[in-house]
């Protein structure tokens, strides 16, 4: 089995009213865990690296891990750069064998970002690659979140119809009130945007920052053209506060036991999100 586009099962959730789960996956512990838990309810499934995993591992060694960790399972499974900040890493994306790319530019001046998302297009679009673009920008909820800045721009529905059509991009992030991180309140969604973006945009759009935010929010904003669904924060929570609970125990973190007992309660988390974007079921067909 190998690593599909992104376009091939977001592009099946757009046209079937549910999402794809994208889950952050540093190490290869996690990405066995997803996978895992994506084959048995026969879900589409996104694993994603970035800026904050490529100091453990590079894009190419990261890939390769992935790859290992994918073979001989039925999934239907995207290995997606997150939040990529240059379009060096891009390209080593693209090398290493990763089959979405996401270039993050939303701080910068609509024209730079846009210029760029569409140099990317160029370049991933010949190898089969898709390519995810963010206008607006998705800020952080806390002060611990490495991604986003410290305040959220909205996303402008007239200036996401222009980008998508200059930039050729596949999936668009946008922003409605999600942020990054963990909230210090209920989030506020701003469904009214959400649709007056659907309505402009033509491709499949996307949400990050989705730990914290409620499911019939989600459910919601499924509704709406959200097909991809972002989630970190909560697996990142989850495996510290394993670990934490058995350092404070007196337990060996440095063994292949704590880190497996801290990985195994993401389990349910993953199935959380896995039912919640309604993928549970929507594995291709095709997978073998």
């Amino acid at each position: 089995m190998s690593f599909v586009p992104m376009m091939d099962p977001v592009g099946r959730a757009f046209r079937g009213g549910y999402a794809v789960p994208a889950f952050c996956a540093w190490n290869a512990e996690v990405m066995d865990v997803i996978l895992d838990t994506a084959e048995r309810l026969r879900a589409p499934v996104i694993l994603m690296q970035g800026p904050g995993e490529f100091p453990l591992l590079a894009p190419a060694l990261m890939a390769r891990v992935a790859r290992a960790a994918l073979e001989g399972r039925r999934v239907t499974a995207v290995l997606h750069l997150d939040h990529g900040d240059s379009l060096a890493m891009v390209s080593d994306c693209i090398g290493a064998g990763y089959t979405s790319v996401m270039l993050d530019f939303s701080a910068r001046p609509f024209d730079e970002n846009a210029s760029a998302l569409h140099q990317v297009a160029g370049m991933a679009h010949p190898h089969g690659i898709s390519v995810e673009g963010e206008i607006g920008h998705v800020g952080k909820a806390d002060e611990a979140t490495a991604e986003g800045g410290a305040v959220s721009a909205l996303t402008d529905p007239r200036e996401a119809a222009e980008y998508a059509r200059r930039t050729g991009v596949d999936l668009l992030a946008v922003s409605i009130g999600n942020k990054h991180g963990f909230y210090k309140g209920e989030p506020h969604l701003d469904f009214g945007l959400l649709s007056e973006l659907h309505a402009a945009v033509p491709v499949p759009l996307v949400m990050h920052g989705g730990t914290g935010i409620p499911e019939d929010h989600i459910r919601k904003s499924i509704g709406l053209g959200i097909a991809k669904v972002n989630v970190a924060s909560e697996l990142v929570h989850g495996t510290r506060s394993s670990l934490t609970s058995q350092w404070e125990a007196g337990r060996n973190l440095w063994t292949p036991v704590a880190m497996g007992e801290a990985v195994a309660g993401l389990v349910k988390t993953v199935e959380k999100w896995i039912r919640i974007t309604g993928a549970e079921g929507k594995a291709s067909e095709r997978a073998p």
